[in-house]
């Protein structure tokens, strides 16, 4: 009896650990074949595989890492601007009323071009007194002469002549100094008379240049010197690119700027360094490099902000054409064909050759004659067959297949 016990116990025993082993074995096979389907995901997402037909459909082109002479660059943002000599603010010596406006912003108006009238009834006190004094003037002047003869003839005292003189010289002082009051506002002494004296005068434009903004209106009241209208010549603009410290030793005095409006970067003009600031700008350590722009200023205004890039010098590199660049989730690719992976498929009716693709991360750099530098992130053959068009639908195919078989 006891033997028949001791084999049973021994019986189940057996039972026990063949039960255990055989758990341990079927989760041992489930992680193998989940950590498979892992692995087969991400090979997945690198990876895909096109018949000749897809090829032939994608337009798919290749080529070969090549070395290209491209003209490294440096990029920098700025400013257009207009030089202060080349940009007025419209005043009058005199205030007054404003009569009358003949411009509005974005006019061309040329040096000496009427833009308003002003009004001011001291404007007729000034004439008046001017026309007094010339009267004044033609009498001390007889009287000098008639003293001058007395004087010479023993009839009169130096004296007297000598006051006769001085009361002159004053009233030519004065005359002169009233002549020029009414030049300066614009009227005209040589043909001024009782009978055309004005209460309106013409305010004019000091420089050529185009009307960026008029601060009046008609019945507006100016004191002396206010500003009336902002005039600039953007014939003389000039752009102040911003680069920082470790950038400026890259540029010198003569070099060619391209660049393009921030807000409308579809046209690109050109401009030459003629200046570079020794000081940093102001909160910033940036320096400023005075280029002026060459050729069609149409479209360019004053204060736009702009896109340059400076052009360096040729380097030897290794490069792709661009469009053979992809990005995907950020980083920057390029599709290869995995030669070794190649197949061919075999069935009753055809023969079928089908290539296996694989996107290899890479840095991109200067960019010049259609062509990127970059540099490869892992290596690759010399002669490995890059995608040169097609590359972003081969993409596509590879992470949407990807995503699927993860979703699965």
């Amino acid at each position: 009896m006891k033997n028949l016990n001791l084999t049973i116990i021994i019986i189940i025993a057996f039972v026990f650990a063949f039960s255990s082993c055989t758990k341990k074995n079927n989760t041992a096979d489930t992680a193998t074949q989940e950590n498979a389907n892992e692995h087969k995901h991400e090979e997945s997402s690198k990876t895909t595989t096109l018949n000749e037909e897809q090829l032939k459909s994608l337009g798919v082109e290749f080529g070969i890492l090549e070395k290209k002479q491209l003209t490294t660059t440096l990029k920098a943002n700025g400013l257009l601007k207009v030089p202060n000599q080349n940009r007025a603010t419209v005043t009058t010596t005199n205030g007054g009323i404003i009569k009358s406006i003949f411009i509005q912003p974005g006019n061309t108006v040329q040096k000496g071009q009427i833009l308003a009238t002003l009004y001011n009834n001291s404007f007729i006190i000034l004439q008046e007194e001017y026309l007094s004094t010339l009267a004044k003037e033609e009498l001390a002047r007889n009287e000098y002469e008639r003293q001058k003869v007395l004087k010479e003839n023993n009839a009169s005292s130096q004296k007297v002549f000598q006051q006769a003189e001085a009361e002159l010289k004053s009233l030519r002082a004065k005359k002169a100094s009233l002549q020029r009051q009414l030049e300066l506002i614009g009227i005209n002494t040589s043909s001024l008379n009782v009978d055309n004296l004005q209460t309106i005068i013409n305010i004019t434009s000091p420089i050529t240049g185009s009307v960026s903004e008029v601060k009046v209106n008609i019945g507006t009241y100016v004191d002396a010197f206010n500003p009336i209208a902002q005039i600039v010549d953007n014939s003389q603009l000039h752009l102040d690119l911003f680069v920082y410290e470790k950038d400026l030793k890259k540029l010198e005095v003569g070099q060619i700027i391209h660049f393009t409006l921030t807000n409308n970067p579809g046209k690109e003009y050109d401009a030459k360094i003629f200046g570079i600031s020794n000081t940093f700008e102001e909160n910033t350590k940036a320096i400023a490099v005075h280029a002026s722009v060459l050729g069609d200023k149409i479209g360019l205004i004053d204060g736009m902000g702009i896109t340059a890039i400076v052009s360096l010098q040729n380097a030897l590199m290794d490069a792709v054409p661009t469009e053979a660049i992809v990005n995907y989730q950020g980083s920057d690719y390029i599709i290869i064909e995995k030669e070794s992976n190649n197949e061919h498929i075999h069935s009753e009716k055809e023969h079928v050759h089908e290539t296996t693709f694989e996107k290899i991360q890479v840095k991109k750099g200067t960019s010049d004659i259609g062509f990127t530098e970059i540099t490869l992130l892992k290596d690759i053959s010399p002669n490995a067959k890059i995608v040169t068009n097609g590359a972003f639908f081969i993409l596509a195919k590879m992470t949407n297949s990807g995503e699927q078989g993860h979703e699965h």
